[in-house]
């Protein structure tokens, strides 16, 4: 019944932008660590972006100056503005909500993932 569900993945040309969206469902996730992850065919899964409950916001080095990850407790919704999007960004990107505690890292969400393709 908890779910976290992204959408706006898609085919873009390098250079290009586009903004993935994660809505959560049957849940508030306003007290949460919210992040944006990648995984990219053959490699490990990464954190791209992780915004805290009040908004401070860190960045993998190859995204900053390109990404910006936002929230909207009100709607309960995490956004990833992706700019200046590479070859090197192609991936399926996954939203991830995970405690503030270390100690309840055992009671995370993840989405299904959306697909992200930057090509000429």
């Amino acid at each position: 019944q908890v779910q976290l569900v992204e959408s706006g993945g898609g085919l873009v040309q390098p250079g290009g932008s586009l903004r993935l969206s994660c809505a959560a469902l049957g849940a508030t996730f306003s007290a949460y660590l919210m992040a944006w992850y990648r995984q990219a065919p053959g490699k490990q899964r990464e954190l791209v972006a992780r915004i805290t409950p009040g908004c401070s916001t860190s960045y993998e080095d190859s995204v900053k100056g390109r990404f910006t990850i936002s929230r909207d407790n009100a709607k309960n919704t995490v956004s990833l503005q992706m700019n200046s999007l590479k070859p090197e960004d192609t991936a399926v990107y996954y939203c991830n909500a995970k405690p503030m505690d270390p100690r309840n890292w055992e009671y995370d969400y993840w989405g299904q993932g959306t697909q992200v393709t930057v090509s000429s």
